[in-house]
């Protein structure tokens, strides 16, 4: 991974933003020598949007197991008929 200055994303954002659409890299933004922020391309982040929606339903899945807020499968079976009538 790349890092570069904010100083640097000032003054040369066009170019680092067509590096970046080519290496598809996350650029590490830093400021006063101090991490600031990343700079990923659209489908980079579109893709850890999904990923992170998907991971956080299991996690409430993994939760509700955890509660045990479970039905049987026939339970599921049967609300399930309900809306597919």
């Amino acid at each position: 991974m790349r890092t570069e200055l904010v100083t640097t994303l000032k003054r040369q954002a066009t170019e680092l933003l067509s590096d970046l659409e080519r290496s598809k890299q996350p650029i590490l933004i830093t400021q006063h020598g101090l991490p600031s922020a990343y700079l990923v391309d659209v489908e980079t982040y579109e893709l850890m949007q999904q990923r992170m929606s998907v991971l956080e339903g299991i996690a409430r899945g993994e939760q509700a197991v955890a509660e045990g807020r479970v039905i049987t499968h026939d339970q599921a079976k049967t609300r399930l008929a309900r809306w597919l009538k």
